[in-house]
């Protein structure tokens, strides 16, 4: 249902998820199977031009992704609108080095997809509406949270005025400069690499043919992905101050500025769509949990886009947290005593137990971790000037191009197998 219960007495609910872009969304699907009493609330209407998750963004899905989403359902929805990556060029920009991934190493005919945000987005639209124990409470916006041993409360005002509901867990999916992240004070580390990506879809020259571009620079990545109908989706990433400029540029004149960056692999870029922007920073909460609060996506922990791995991250949070919950309701947890009596009856089990979301962050942490310091640590060196850190990039990119074995593990961690994988990305429901 789509709505707002106004002044009405506060709803009580088993999860509350706060935000409701990619990776909530994707939460609110997951974990509707189990028969919780779900909110999902939402500031910025979905099918608004505005909303920053459904915007021209083109998402490179990893094979693990596709398949979370496949046994979630929802991609049958985005499938005719998806392109197969079959083939990833790895360079760095005016040096040696080239590594060409093929998923036929593996045994493979794809590496995953490339999906554009906007068709995501209208895929969820339709999604959420179906499942009939989500409350979808869009547009609201949450005024303040508060957070006890026996529940989380939060207060948000709709269109009918302000509301409150309460929930046994309340979940933070609400973007780098989450809301829930600042209200429960939770502290965060940041860097600012001091890059933009520019943004849009180009329509080259060549077929691409499933293959998708990364070329390292010193202001970060410039990678060409492959899309529906010919057209790729690139993503420019340069230094903060000359992004404005790049973003008024004639078309003509940004085209072939573009084309002598990339280089001739699929020959001249000969239109364009809309250009977007946005700046470049790590953002990581120091805490993903506690009691009756998880945070995930890019509130717990936004990327580099360098290797494409944000969302899928963040889809893999959802992934993990959803059969946290479903192992415990299906086997049994201790609760608090005291926990919220919500509509639904699990034999007592609190979902806000820290215990139990501490099981959640112990599995999590290794793949978190291990992303966020190689989108960082790749981010990084190849911003470094120095002579020594273009050798030792020079030598892992030709290491990686001549020893299968290192190239195969890129590959299948490109392809987000990294450590424990979760039982809807082995196209098992929960």
């Amino acid at each position: 249902m789509t709505g707002d219960p106004g002044q009405a007495a506060a709803r009580r609910y088993d999860v509350a998820i706060i935000g409701g872009g990619l990776v909530g969304a994707s939460l609110a699907c997951a974990l509707a199977p189990l028969g919780l009493k779900l909110a999902l609330i939402e500031a910025v209407p979905l099918r608004a031009a505005s909303q920053p998750s459904y915007d021209d963004r083109t998402l490179a899905l990893s094979a693990s992704s596709c398949r979370i989403l496949e046994t979630l359902g929802v991609w049958p929805a985005l499938q005719a609108r998806a392109t197969a990556i079959r083939e990833i060029h790895v360079r760095e920009l005016d040096r040696p080095g080239r590594v060409i991934l093929d998923p036929r190493e593996l045994g493979l005919d794809r590496f995953g997809h490339v999906v554009e945000a906007r068709s995501f987005g209208a895929a969820m639209t339709a999604a959420l509406p179906a499942l009939h124990n989500l409350d979808l409470l869009c547009p609201a916006a949450v005024t303040s949270l508060h957070v006890d041993a026996d529940r989380a409360v939060v207060e948000y005002a709709g269109d009918s005025g302000q509301a409150t509901l309460e929930a046994a867990l309340l979940v933070g999916a609400d973007g780098a400069n989450s809301f829930v992240r600042a209200a429960l004070g939770i502290a965060d580390e940041r860097y600012d690499y001091g890059q933009t990506a520019v943004i849009c879809n180009v329509t080259p020259d060549q077929e691409h043919r499933g293959r998708a571009f990364e070329c390292f620079t010193p202001t970060g990545p410039f990678a060409v992905m492959p899309h529906v109908e010919g057209r790729c989706g690139l993503i420019w990433c340069v230094a903060s101050a000359d992004a404005p400029r790049l973003l008024e540029l004639p078309e003509a004149e940004f085209l072939a500025a573009a084309k002598r960056r990339f280089g001739g692999h699929l020959g001249a870029f000969l239109k364009m769509g809309r250009r977007s922007s946005y700046a470049l920073r790590l953002v990581r909460a120091r805490e993903d949990v506690r009691p009756r609060v998880v945070l995930l996506g890019n509130a717990a922990h936004a990327i580099h886009p360098v290797g494409a791995q944000g969302f899928n991250l963040g889809l893999r949070d959802a992934a993990v947290l959803a059969e946290v919950l479903a192992d415990a309701l299906a086997h049994g947890h201790s609760a608090t005593p005291g926990a919220i009596d919500c509509s639904t009856d699990f034999g007592g089990i609190d979902l806000g137990d820290i215990g139990l979301l501490r099981r959640y962050s112990d599995w999590r942490s290794p793949d978190q971790e291990g992303t966020v310091a190689w989108s960082d640590g790749l981010a990084r060196m190849f911003a470094n000037p120095s002579a020594l850190a273009a050798a030792a990039r020079t030598a892992g990119l030709l290491a990686h191009a001549f020893i299968p074995p290192l190239r195969r593990r890129l590959a299948i961690q490109a392809m987000g197998f990294r450590g424990r994988t979760p039982r809807l990305a082995q196209g098992q429901p929960l």
